[in-house]
Parts: structure tokens; C-alpha cells; sequence
């Protein structure tokens, strides 16, 4: 596809900002044909150093919430200023994705991009931690790295030049990702499907200097890249 929105992201300064596979372009391709109305109140979660954050407000004119345990809000709050986004735009805040500290239904919608999957693998976690703060009828996007196919049984050498099976096991494929989803009870799966940008956003990443792109580089040359993909997961709230 065409990144026709990510383009303007795609400068050294703002690029030395992500932290894994391009996420801008992750959430453009998450993004086409959305259902979250205009104006919509959305967390970012997993926001890291708020890139996304950014993406969702400019190029959406969504009120966004920069959620993230790791980064400094105060980093990203002036981060958020140098974009020209104001304090009504866009709100850092550092929190955990398991205890989130909103009001409960307070988000139109939750915009998740490459961060998912650290916290979301529990069958519970939608219902006992997330959708209580989302409003009846809001959706939740979800962009996470996956495999083609689960191989944690026998994982191909070129995988482990870069990771460790523990590591890899925040990595499952449509299949696995689809049971998780569809034992939610306050939610309807409107879809967990394969995305078009592994290739595309696993190059912009490895272009990076900082030690984690060097260290997932000795994997992607080796042909680990075939193994992977990117999963797109679409909920709506009942």
C-alpha cells in the first residue's frame, strides 16, 4: 500500500524515535476505512515516545491520551509541544496497560500499535482490564508483530540469532491471536487479520542505529523475516 499520511514522519529525527518496525506506518495501514468518529476522546496505549500519539492527533484530529508505563511523560510532553499540539490535543500519561487510571467508559475508542502483545496475551484481559473503559459501541484497533504460522515447538535458527524463546513467545499468529479475541464477552471480533507492512516497516527499523535494531538485524538478514508478519485486530464493544 501507499503510505501516503506516514510520509511526512518519515525525517531522521522523528524516525530515531520509534522502537521497533515503523509504527507510523502500522497504524496508517491499521487505520484505512476506521469507525472511530470524528472528534473521538483516544488512548494511545503503548504510546512509547509518543510518535503514534502524534500520528493520531494531526492526521485524525483525535483527542489523544499518550498512554505508556516506560517513557517520561515530561520527554513527551515537550516532544508534543515542538508538534505544535497542546495539552488539550494530546495528554502524556504514564500508566500501566493492565491498571489503567481512567474513568471507566471514558474512551471513544483504544488505538494499539506494536505493544499489544506484551500485555494483552491473557484470554481475561479485554474484559477484566481494557473495555471497562471504553464507551458501548467504541472500537479497538490493535497492530501487533506475529508469526506466519505458531513454530514454538521447533523455532527456526534464524529467529534465535536475535531473540530468545521467551522473547519470541510475545509472538503468535492469526489463529492464535483469533481465540484470544473471540473469548471476549464484552466485545464482537470484527476482525484479526494478516497486515500488508511487514517488509516495508521491518526496513525503516533496521535503518536505525540504536543497539535493539542492530541486534534484530543478524535475525532479518539471516531470512528470519519470512517467519513474521504484522496482525491487525478490530473489536467493537457491546
Amino acid at each position: 500500500m501507499k503510505y501516503i499520511k506516514s510520509e511526512k514522519y518519515n525525517t531522521p529525527n522523528l524516525q530515531a524515535k520509534i522502537m521497533g518496525p515503523n509504527p507510523v506506518k502500522l497504524e496508517e495501514e491499521l487505520l484505512l476505512n476506521c469507525k472511530i468518529p470524528d472528534n473521538a476522546v483516544v488512548c494511545d496505549l503503548g504510546s512509547g515516545q509518543g510518535l503514534t500519539s502524534v500520528f493520531l492527533a494531526k492526521e485524525y484530529g483525535f483527542t489523544v491520551y499518550a498512554a505508556d508505563l516506560w517513557s517520561d511523560p515530561e520527554e513527551n510532553r515537550k516532544f508534543f509541544d515542538e508538534a505544535g499540539l497542546d495539552e488539550k490535543q494530546i495528554i502524556p500519561v504514564k500508566a500501566d496497560a493492565t491498571d489503567l487510571p481512567f474513568e471507566k467508559e471514558f474512551f471513544d475508542a483504544v488505538v494499539s500499535t506494536d505493544s499489544y502483545n506484551y500485555f494483552g496475551r491473557d484470554v481475561n484481559y479485554l474484559d477484566d482490564k481494557l473495555l471497562p473503559f471504553v464507551k458501548s459501541g467504541g472500537y479497538v484497533y490493535i497492530a501487533i508483530p506475529g508469526m506466519k504460522k505458531d513454530c514454538h515447538d521447533n523455532l527456526p535458527k534464524e529467529l534465535l540469532l536475535s531473540w530468545t524463546p521467551e522473547q519470541l513467545d510475545y509472538m503468535h499468529d492469526v489463529n492464535y491471536w483469533s481465540k484470544i479475541v473471540g473469548a471476549c464477552k464484552s466485545a464482537e471480533s470484527v476482525s484479526v487479520s494478516e497486515m500488508e507492512s511487514n517488509e516495508e516497516v521491518w526496513a525503516d527499523w533496521l535503518k536505525q542505529e540504536n543497539e535493539y535494531a542492530v541486534g534484530d538485524r543478524k535475525a532479518m538478514e539471516a531470512g528470519g523475516g519470512k517467519y513474521l508478519n504484522f496482525i491487525k485486530i478490530v473489536l467493537k464493544k457491546k
